[in-house]
């Protein structure tokens, strides 16, 4: 009998140095696929190396590699309604925070002059890939905390809407009150004629129109506040695809 007993354990303990041989070399194994000096860099640097550049009409956002000039990941997003629109132009990540409810779980504040907009998130998910925001842009919560964990304050964020840069799709007729990229565009070409001294803001306010109608009345065209094809041509500013 005390044989017997001896010999189950000695196959007990057999078994058991197995296990824990066997459990000690698959560790070994995964771990040797692993290059844990590179692991997860985009976290470790918090967005360094990475810009932003979100696409308007294809609804898209991009995190692109700065150094290596490769996108890393791409999300869906919702923009702007026609009347709300998502701002144009280059800017800049200035404000991180959680700011819960309608803006999901991030916000990443943008500077832009014109008013305050972001990259955050939704708790209307089946508004993604649509037209649907006051001009921000939303994304799935899950996909917004990881963007979130990559950039850092002062990463470059670039928006573009269709072939022609702060215009989007093509000219808009432009009243006093209008915002955007393409106000600040004819801003600056107001300034570099010397009509205009106010802020490139991208807001079309009392100056500037005072600034438009004396180029226009200079120049010998119709005075109108309202900025359309002719003027547009003649400040300049020529649609190229």
């Amino acid at each position: 009998m005390d044989r017997r007993a001896n010999v189950i354990f000695l196959l007990f303990f057999l078994v058991l140095v197995l296990i824990i041989t066997g459990n000690y070399i698959h560790i070994f194994s995964t771990k040797r696929g692993i290059d844990y000096e590179n692991k997860d860099t985009y976290s470790k640097n918090k967005g360094t190396n990475v810009a932003i550049l979100i696409e308007v009409d294809k609804k898209q956002l991009h995190v692109v590699d700065k150094e290596n000039e490769k996108i890393i990941k791409t999300y869906p997003v919702a923009t702007g309604k026609p009347d709300t629109p998502t701002p144009l132009g280059s800017f800049k990540i200035v404000e991180k925070g959680h700011w819960g409810e309608g803006f999901g779980s991030r916000w990443m504040g943008l500077n832009v002059p014109w008013g305050k907009y972001g990259i955050h998130g939704t708790n209307k998910p089946g508004s993604i890939g649509y037209n649907a925001s006051a001009g921000c842009i939303r994304m799935r919560n899950k996909d917004v905390e990881e963007v979130y964990s990559m950039v850092k304050h002062d990463t470059t964020v670039v928006i573009i809407n269709g072939s022609y840069g702060p215009f989007g799709n093509g000219f808009r007729n432009l009243r006093p009150g209008d915002r955007g990229a393409d106000v600040a565009e004819v801003q600056k070409r107001l300034l570099q004629k010397g009509y205009y001294n106010g802020s490139i803001d991208g807001i079309y306010g009392e100056g500037m129109k005072y600034s438009l109608l004396k180029y226009l009345k200079d120049n010998n065209m119709i005075l109108s506040d309202t900025i359309g094809y002719e003027i547009y041509e003649k400040l300049g500013i020529i649609l190229m695809d």
